[in-house]
């Protein structure tokens, strides 16, 4: 799951994505739209890519499809992270050990 969520956070447009469903609560792809230098069918295609990943979730409301985010891969992928760099911490530790001995 981390590998899509890293291929998926490689696109600016898909973090700008990400960030405007963050900070309204969720959108639509009309509405992300307009506020991104893409046109719609192209941010359909990248909600779609979002959606593999596991970041995003579509609602269906009457006839609109809102689309929010879920942290839950973010948080996965942020945690593997920190424990990739506690591991790196601790070699360079042990390093940083030895040549001061």
């Amino acid at each position: 799951m981390t590998e899509d969520v890293f291929t998926a956070l490689a696109d600016p447009t898909r973090r700008r994505v990400l960030d405007l469903l963050a900070e309204r609560g969720y959108g639509t792809a009309t509405s992300l739209a307009a506020e991104l230098p893409v046109s719609r069918p192209a941010v359909i295609k990248h909600l779609a890519v979002l959606d593999r990943a596991g970041l995003v979730v579509s609602q269906r409301h009457g006839r609109e499809v809102r689309f929010v985010v879920r942290p839950e891969p973010l948080l996965q992928t942020a945690a593997w992270m920190a424990r990739l760099a506690a591991q790196w911490d601790a070699r360079l530790d042990a390093i940083r050990a030895l040549a001061e001995e």
